[in-house]
């Protein structure tokens, strides 16, 4: 099963349970942050509790977040994510040290209310001239530090932008359209093994596949919990957090992504991501400015 969250045509933005019957409508007034606040056994609990609702036609998908969730991201976690970000800067020595480093490489990625879902779109930034999407197993993290579940991210990239100095990293990454997650959260006692899941990418341009690749969970240079141990290492995270534990699927340089492209990623187990690409300036990223703070 799936934890989704749904666009219903009656009820609007709400959490669900999908199987292959269909989705059960969680409560309404279920949330992502309360439903981590706690541990994973609060979490499966609270995910179970759809079980016995009744079965609702499927309905199109959000991102499986709340407005406020934080998403944060692991790099040079995968050794061809090291060789591209090696190649792409001009200080290459900075990544092939921290791939052997005790402390690994983490960095915010973005807000809930900034990710998209599958089917809806990613953007390139106006001022870079290499972009790239990255797909990335990511981890649904309790208050408690421990994983309860695992979903797709799509971590946006501007090599042109990081490459060009090392502390533009938070421009390269975090930007309203660089995050992805999808297509909901597989929870953590239904997957076997996390270190064996295939994943794929495509990107299609004007209907013919520009670039595709593969690979597996397999290659992964450090433990999800070593990474979610430094996450939590003084800090708070009390109403839950997502970690995408980085790639090893890097395009070349003569890959780069342009609006009207689709990115198609895959993990087994876990499910597919598809996102259209636009212009950063395009009207529906800004639609999804939250109306509130709350």
């Amino acid at each position: 099963m799936l934890l989704v969250q749904v666009t219903h045509p009656q009820h609007g933005r709400r959490w669900a349970v999908r199987n292959p019957a269909g989705d059960r409508l969680l409560a309404a007034e279920f949330r992502l942050g309360t439903a981590l606040a706690g541990d994973l056994a609060g979490f499966r609990k609270a995910v179970e509790a759809g079980a016995d609702l009744p079965v609702a036609p499927r309905s199109p998908l959000a991102a499986p977040v709340d407005a406020w969730t934080e998403v944060w991201a692991a790099g040079v976690t995968y050794a061809r994510s090291l060789t591209a970000r090696m190649e792409e800067s001009r200080n290459p020595d900075i990544y092939d040290r921290v791939y052997d480093a005790d402390r690994p490489e983490l960095f915010f990625k973005s807000l809930g209310w900034r990710v998209a879902g599958t089917g809806e779109p990613i953007a390139v930034r106006p001022d870079s001239r290499w972009d790239v999407p990255e797909p990335e197993l990511a981890v649904v993290v309790a208050a408690s530090g421990e994983i309860v579940g695992y979903t797709a991210c799509n971590d946006v990239s501007s090599r042109s932008i990081e490459g060009d100095n090392p502390l533009y990293l938070p421009q390269a990454k975090s930007y309203l359209g660089a995050t992805a997650l999808g297509p909901g959260i597989r929870p953590a006692w239904e997957v076997a093994d996390p270190y064996d899941l295939a994943f794929t990418i495509s990107l299609t341009r004007d209907g013919t596949i520009r670039w595709r690749d593969a690979a597996t969970t397999g290659r992964l240079h450090r433990r999800l919990d070593d990474l979610v141990g430094y996450l939590f290492r003084a800090d708070l995270h009390p109403h839950g957090v997502v970690l995408s534990s980085g790639t090893c699927l890097v395009p070349d340089e003569s890959v780069t992504l342009r609006p009207g492209d689709v990115v198609d990623i895959e993990i087994a187990e876990v499910g597919r991501l598809t996102n259209p690409v636009v212009s950063h300036h395009d009207a529906t990223l800004r639609a999804r400015r939250p109306t509130s703070p709350g």
